[in-house]
């Protein structure tokens, strides 16, 4: 497997890829790999010649006062799992390498970000956009490919790909749970003992949410109901649980087409999410 953290290199390597008519799979990470990002690389490695994983923890998608400094690091580990995996090639930037300085161009998608977590996070998705503008203009992949857990982020990276005529196919893939049902996140690790039990009340709320809309129960009486019980749980601050049409993220009184319930839970200084679709 080669590393390589070079951004020029890693555009002529990709051209020398596509020019000897090799396909090129793509994993945008930003590290602290587990079975969920894992499963994105099997996603891409049967059809494609070379799977790339990068590994990059994206500054300007952190607000002043997230959890930059404290998101989860480390290459070595990293490094190894993606071998075993089938990673052909890890692209591990830096910081000073993706913005070199004074950056005046950004990416934007315009209201479907404004809503879920690009309500509270101003910017985030003006950082995510960019980035993956970037990673795709550098690593040039026929296929990249997305976890549905960042649902929101899905939907405004499916946007932008399509409305900027961006030459890569999109492959969205499942959630990955624990077995007690949590989706698997890089900031799971930073969970207290206590806390990691209580955070299983996201997709313990999610799961009956989806029970009671396949009976026909109310969407805003079920919604209701699950607010009051994440909020009643020990430690947890709700931060949303809506329920929005998809792609397009508006707000639905009842389910009628693919239908998205998102969550986001704070526990301490913790953000989780989680998701269904229905």
């Amino acid at each position: 497997m080669e590393r390589i953290s070079d951004v020029k290199w890693m555009q002529q390597r990709a051209n020398e890829l596509r020019t000897q008519g090799k396909s090129i799979g793509f994993v945008p990470t930003m590290g602290y790999l587990h079975e969920g990002h894992l499963s994105l690389v099997d996603a891409v490695r049967k059809e494609h010649d070379v799977v790339v994983m990068s590994i990059f923890v994206n500054p300007t998608q952190f607000g002043p006062n997230e959890d930059f400094d404290s998101y989860p690091r480390d290459i070595e580990r990293d490094e190894s799992l993606a071998k075993a995996r089938g990673v052909d090639i890890v692209f591990y930037p830096q910081v000073k390498d993706m913005y070199p300085g004074d950056d005046l161009t950004w990416v934007n998608v315009e209201k479907i970000t404004g809503v879920l977590c690009g309500a509270s996070r101003e910017g985030h998705f003006r950082g995510v956009t960019t980035i993956v503008t970037k990673l795709i203009n550098i690593v040039k992949p026929h296929t990249m490919v997305l976890g549905q857990k960042d649902a929101q982020q899905a939907a405004v990276l499916t946007k932008m790909v399509e409305d900027l005529n961006m030459d890569v196919k999109l492959i969205i893939a499942p959630i990955v749970r624990e077995a007690d049902g949590l989706a698997m996140s890089s900031r799971n690790v930073r969970l207290t003992p206590e806390n990691r039990k209580y955070a299983l009340v996201l997709s313990q709320s999610l799961s009956l949410l989806r029970q009671e809309m396949q009976s026909g129960a109310d969407l805003k009486h079920s919604l209701e109901k699950a607010k009051e019980k994440i909020s009643s749980t020990p430690n947890a601050e709700l931060e949303y649980l809506e329920a929005r049409s998809y792609p397009l993220l508006d707000l639905v009184e009842q389910p009628t087409g693919k239908t998205l319930i998102a969550v986001a839970v704070r526990f301490g200084d913790v953000r989780l999410i989680d998701n269904i679709l229905l």
